[in-house]
């Protein structure tokens, strides 16, 4: 168990019947969104807000991908560019 205590948030009044924890489940989901703006913008990492939630890395990725937040940033295309960027520069080294 993570050691928890109580902060005081503004908060229009509508917002605050939402953010009153139901289960264990949705405190978690709720404290992990109140993180991600310290994620997105570097402050902290996937593991620094996972280990304040008091949970692995890879279980804090799986609620932030069912709420539809990728770990990996990157569409498709540009993987696909990186991949093949990659193959090249590993053929130039193998020739030289």
């Amino acid at each position: 168990m993570v050691p928890t205590e109580f902060v005081t948030i503004k908060v229009p009044v509508g917002m605050s019947k939402y953010l009153k924890a139901i289960n264990s489940e949705t405190e978690l989901v709720r404290n992990a969104l109140l993180l991600y703006p310290y994620i997105l913008n570097q402050t902290i990492s996937h593991g620094g807000a996972a280990e304040i939630l008091g949970i692995r890395k890879s279980d804090l990725i799986d609620v932030y991908d069912k709420l539809g937040y990728s770990y990996l940033d990157m569409t498709m295309d540009e993987l696909d560019s990186e991949l093949e960027t990659f193959r090249q520069l590993k053929k130039k080294e193998a020739i030289e």
